[in-house]
């Protein structure tokens, strides 16, 4: 027994390197450069005020119950089935306007790789790119394994060449030219640093910032697998934010540098490449080369992720959470539901069309983060009234990782935990909306409240049977 455990031990580095996978990307670069030198404090917040607690209240979550499930479990064992449910599903709508602002990026970066980069910043083009793609992937997700490709392939072209390719060239054009004073960070003075949350228009970058975080609660599942949970989880936590940290803010400093300001494009990755090339003389080809590197690795990760949020649907409609009729519990030999897929791709397609409604690229960009990050920040919420209950309701559960002491002191540490991440997301979230525009606040505001009501009303209409005919038809299509 002790030989498999020790082989099932991941070391800290592993942890390390898993934590970072799970949160790093190219795409959330020019969202931060976009907020020049005042990148530096919303990034400080959203790591220790956001990620850090989100990550503490998922780790004693993890070490509680470290089955498959994460926060629709962690959730359903305290607050009941009915808000576990919640959760489960607004994992998986967040990911409605998620998907479509991550497609969004291939346009101009297929803009990039046939050198027609206007063609990639039009509005008209960028939702038939998405809308080509997204049913492109829908349907090799039918016939393949799409989530074990994408874990190989898109997880390198994606992420890793693109951050050291941007960094390597941005560093190289910064020491031969200096500060810019025409670009996006422009001259340093103190006063940069600190927004002015009455008038900053860098606020309406607030929560795109925050957003990079997102998801870093599922790295906590390996928390049982650590040979010291407590000491090594919240090591190797407060390492990768580190790293998150400087590798997002030295991209993004190098970036703002070179991008003119008020001239960032928030979904043309490939932007700051074209210029590095020029800066240094080097030949274009580079642009085209990233560009495909970054557009393969972005299509294989979406494809990857499209299966991944479907499979909680599934799970709750094996548990009667849906009609029978819908088949939401119908997977094939990959384990991913048509039923789902199909249904999720029509919603996405619906989202895809913001860009023809909302002028200009950019605003119908930071409408859709908005709207994906304020729906993720429902499931933090809700987990951190959960962690709240079951301290009260079950205080001897066993906790291989605890937010602070046993005893009152420990139950105020978590308290102090939970605030500081409500009272972040509340002020982050309200001032960045406060900064855009008037249709990116009624938006946000209107999708995230759809979103919210409707499992609720699932949950009023849901009849009793309907678990029991959905293993009916289980056991009747493994006949």
């Amino acid at each position: 027994m002790s030989n498999t455990k020790s082989s099932n031990q991941i070391s800290t580095m592993t942890f390390i390197g898993m934590t970072c996978a799970l949160v790093a990307s190219v795409r959330n670069i020019p969202d931060v450069a976009a907020a020049g030198w005042t990148m530096l404090f919303y990034m400080l917040v959203a790591v220790l005020l956001y990620a850090f607690p989100v990550s503490l209240i998922s780790g004693e979550f993890a070490g509680m119950f470290p089955g498959v499930g994460g926060p629709e479990l962690w959730v359903s064992n305290s607050l009941g089935k009915k808000w576990g449910f919640v959760v489960s599903w607004l994992l998986w709508v967040q990911m409605f306007p998620g998907m479509v602002m991550v497609a969004s990026a291939l346009a101009p970066l297929f803009g990039n790789i046939i050198d027609n980069v206007p063609l990639g910043l039009s509005s008209k083009f960028t939702l038939v790119v998405i809308l080509i793609v997204y049913w492109g992937i829908t349907l090799l997700n039918l016939k393949f394994d799409m989530a074990k490709l994408g874990g190989k392939i898109g997880v390198w072209l994606g992420l890793y060449l693109p951050l050291a390719i941007m960094l390597v060239l941005g560093v190289a054009a910064w020491m031969k030219i200096g500060l810019l004073p025409t670009g996006t960070l422009g001259h340093f003075s103190w006063d940069k640093l600190i927004p002015d949350m009455a008038t900053a228009k860098s606020l309406q970058y607030f929560t795109p910032i925050m957003f990079i975080f997102t998801g870093i609660e599922m790295s906590s599942v390996y928390i049982t697998r650590l040979k010291n949970p407590v000491k090594t989880y919240l090591k190797g936590i407060f390492i990768a934010l580190i790293f998150l940290f400087i590798v997002n803010i030295l991209n993004a400093f190098v970036v703002a540098n070179v991008i003119p300001s008020g001239k960032m494009e928030l979904n043309n990755i490939a932007q700051s490449i074209t210029i590095y090339c020029q800066i240094l003389g080097l030949p274009h080809f580079i642009v085209n080369l990233f560009s495909l590197l970054v557009f393969i690795g972005v299509a294989v990760q979406l494809s990857a992720w499209a299966s991944g949020p479907a499979k909680t649907v599934v799970a709750s409609a094996r548990k009667g959470y849906y009609p029978p009729k819908f088949r939401f519990w119908k997977t094939n030999k990959f384990d991913v539901s048509k039923a789902v897929i199909l249904t999720q791709s029509t919603i996405i397609s619906i989202f895809a069309f913001f860009y023809l409604l909302i002028p200009g690229v950019n605003q119908a960009f930071l409408m859709l983060v908005n709207a994906t990050t304020v729906l993720y920040c429902l499931v933090y919420i809700i987990m951190g009234i959960a962690l709240l209950k079951l301290r009260q309701l079950k205080p001897e559960l066993a906790r291989p990782f605890r937010i602070g002491k046993k005893g009152s002191q420990g139950n105020a540490t978590v308290w102090m935990t939970v605030g500081i991440l409500f009272a972040t997301i509340i002020i982050s979230v309200g001032l960045t909306l406060k900064a855009g525009s008037l249709v990116n606040l009624i938006a946000v505001i209107g999708i995230t409240s759809i979103m919210f009501l409707i499992p609720l009303g699932i949950e009023k209409i849901r009849k009793p049977e309907w678990e029991s005919e959905v293993a009916q038809q289980m056991e009747k299509e493994e006949k």
